[in-house]
């Protein structure tokens, strides 16, 4: 192995385990983690040292000296049906009370809020009762209630996670509120006592900064994930900062603005103003009082990374202020291959990305990793399958593990799948350090009410969010030879259609990813038919365009051909169709399930398949132009490429280009500086496959998993 881009987590108690894993991968750093030491041994041994620093916890002896200073949220509690004129709501009963308790100081009730759901509307006859925990409510028989307050959190939420999982028994950390000067000051001189005290340490890794995703956890064990959303600014909130919001923006929020009818601040909903305008309000805070931070590790001689996960709300790498903080360098978790591409893309002078399964017992989803059932070296190599495809497309330059490196001892299978991982990274990098890989037309456009703010990503890791076409989408993208932006309909209308060559509108009706109420602007819809008319590509999958009150489901049923009836069509005449045979396009291993109620708009739609006796895959010449629409999407091989066969035919007429594996089991980058062409084989089965590249045909035969080198001219 070469050495010199990999952090490898050390243990305090298992230095020669420590060291003898360095010198087997490569190391040339070791780290700390969340509850694990360094030794003296491990620190003298000539390795860089990153030294984990989560800059809101560990503080518990001041925050319970200053307990204003802790971090708060709304809750929302669950309606609650009124059987008379008067109702009593007690506040926490839906919350996990080791992770809240009530807020109910003067300025935080200044904030509270009482809605009757039934008409929507506040009611400001109630009173609280402390003593009892309780709101007390004049109410309107057979109406429900909520009642949205402010909520200390007393458990910071990735130690109550860590805690959980690995059956911690110690004392829960609190987070602490950077927002309040006070807390400031304090922080700041900890900050310089422990870089002084830290002489060893090379890196500071940030474990994100200071307000973590939104994860609120209820009373009850059958349902104790209320709410997660990985981009969600639910936890910034305080009295303190909403009074400087009002100051600055010159209105004033309210605690329905983040609950939003107990549905809260999802990212898969799209942002109303307020959202945007609090996002930017917190981002400013974080990206100057984290720079003050950053200066100090600076100063103190160390480099300074941050990971973009846990913590990271306000640290937006997307918004065009990342330079601004001051990082060394950007760390992140990779489940899969979007998550490399988000990561890789960040204007960051290094890129580092921390392999799966974590050196834990369980992974984030319960199934067990280092333990009993377990499987890590299956798993890490299904996890490098998909962070593979994604690395040939774009360079990374530094990769690591994380966790409790003494699990490793009894799953050598785990440390032998690591000894393939870590070179098929190292060679990988080699061919990105001599050139990149080659690029195939068209350029692509993401079109998504976020735009580029969440490109290359939705909300969370893919378990997370796999419920929504467009990650699958993105995750099939990610290994792909194209170029890939991430469009808002204000670009729009701004023009930035005519850099793109398609564009792809995917999700469900309503959702941040189809648009939702963004396809109301008639501008959009203008400035996209006349794009498509002049010569684009549209293709739509799922719901897209959707918007209620318009003559069709789908305000771009006029260029995809294709409308969704959602019942209001039944009495009226479908136009019949034949599927189109010999259709090269849909490779033969693909099926499609069930679709919306799909309707064609008129006789010059063609339908290239169907499923239970609708269109699933049709295509609409318009103009110049064509509108695809795809009803699902799933990232597996067959899909991928079914995309990348639509992609292709939409730019050159053509199925078949350069670079282009046949089997698609494999894919293939080309390297031309290099003079390198990459076969890979993302399946469990041996796997035989070709490319051409500049008239000449490259065959390769590939173990599972294997990846293959190949000389060009």
């Amino acid at each position: 192995m070469r050495k010199g881009n990999f952090t490898l987590p050390g243990e305090a108690g298992y230095e020669k385990l420590t060291l003898d894993l360095a010198q087997r991968w490569g190391a040339d750093v070791i780290r700390d983690c969340d509850g694990t030491k360094l030794s003296d041994e491990i620190l003298q041994a000539g390795y860089g040292v990153y030294s984990t620093i989560c800059p809101i916890r560990e503080h518990n002896e001041w925050i319970r000296r200053n307990p204003e200073s802790r971090q708060q949220t709304f809750l929302c509690t669950q309606p609650r049906l009124a059987d008379g004129n008067r109702l009593s709501i007690a506040v926490m009963k839906d919350f996990f009370d080791e992770q809240f308790t009530v807020n109910d100081t003067q300025s935080a009730m200044r904030y509270w809020q009482v809605y009757d759901r039934t008409n929507n509307q506040e009611v400001k006859n109630w009173t609280w009762n402390s003593e009892q925990g309780t709101a007390e409510i004049q109410t309107t028989p057979w109406h429900e209630y909520t009642v949205s307050f402010l909520a200390w959190r007393i458990w910071e939420e990735i130690s109550m996670y860590n805690h959980v999982t690995n059956d911690w028994n110690k004392e829960h950390l609190l987070q602490l509120n950077p927002y309040l000067l006070h807390a400031q000051a304090y922080l700041r001189e900890w900050f310089v006592d422990w870089c002084d005290q830290h002489p060893e340490t090379t890196v500071v890794r940030f474990t994100s900064l200071f307000y973590n995703f939104a994860w609120i956890w209820g009373s009850n064990e059958c349902n104790r994930n209320l709410f997660t959303d990985w981009a969600s600014y639910d936890f910034t909130v305080s009295p303190e900062a909403l009074d400087d919001f009002e100051t600055k923006y010159g209105y004033a929020l309210c605690a329905e603005d983040f609950v939003r009818q107990g549905k809260y601040n999802a990212t898969h909903r799209v942002p109303s103003q307020k959202k945007r305008d609090w996002m930017a309000f917190i981002s400013a805070f974080v990206r100057c009082y984290a720079r003050s931070l950053v200066d100090i590790v600076h100063k103190a001689g160390k480099q300074a990374y941050v990971f973009y996960d846990d913590s990271w709300v306000g640290l937006e790498p997307y918004d065009g202020h990342f330079e601004e903080y001051g990082f060394d360098g950007m760390i992140k978790c990779v489940f899969s291959g979007f998550e490399v591409r988000l990561c890789a893309g960040v204007p960051a002078k290094t890129h580092e990305i921390r392999f799966h399964p974590y050196l834990f017992p369980v992974g984030l989803g319960g199934a067990p990793t280092f333990s009993k059932g377990g499987k890590p070296g299956r798993d890490a190599f299904n996890y490098w399958v998909s962070a593979r495809r994604a690395l040939l497309r774009q360079k990374i330059e530094r990769a690591g593990l994380g966790g409790y490196l003494h699990l490793v001892e009894e799953y050598p299978d785990f440390v032998e799948a690591m000894d393939l991982i870590v070179d098929e990274f190292d060679r990988i990098g080699d061919l990105h350090d001599i050139g990149a890989p080659h690029v195939l037309k068209p350029t692509i456009g993401i079109l998504t009410a976020w735009g580029s703010l969440r490109t290359w990503t939705l909300s969370g890791h893919f378990h997370e969010t796999h419920m929504h076409v467009l990650i699958h989408i993105l995750e099939s993208l990610s290994g792909l030879p194209f170029e890939v932006k991430f469009l808002s309909f204000e670009d729009v209308k701004n023009g930035a259609a005519a850099d793109v060559d398609v564009i792809i509108n995917a999700g469900k009706a309503g959702s941040a990813w189809s648009g939702g109420e963004c396809w109301q602007d008639d501008q959009v819809v203008e400035t996209l038919t006349e794009w498509v008319h002049g010569g684009g590509v549209f293709i739509g999958v799922g719901e897209p365009s959707a918007a209620a009150g318009h003559h069709t489901a789908l305000r771009m049923a006029h260029v995809l051909g294709v409308d969704i009836d959602y019942g209001e069509g039944d009495c009226h005449g479908r136009w019949s169709y034949e599927v189109a045979d010999e259709n090269k396009l849909i490779p033969s291993q693909l099926t499609f399930d069930q679709p919306l109620e799909t309707v064609l708009t008129g006789p010059n739609t063609v339908v290239l398949a169907e499923a239970c006796n609708h269109p699933v895959l049709t295509v609409h010449d318009f103009g110049a132009g064509k509108g695809i629409y795809l009803s699902q999407f799933k990232h597996e091989q067959a899909f991928t490429k079914l995309l990348t066969n639509l992609l292709l035919q939409a730019s050159t007429g053509q199925t078949q280009a350069d670079g282009i594996a046949e089997n698609l089991y494999t894919e293939c980058a080309v390297y031309p500086q290099a003079k390198k062409l990459a076969f890979i084989n993302n399946s469990d089965q041996p796997q035989v496959t070709a490319c051409d590249w500049q008239g000449k045909r490259y065959e390769a035969s590939l173990k599972p998993y294997e990846m293959q080198l190949i000389n060009i001219e």
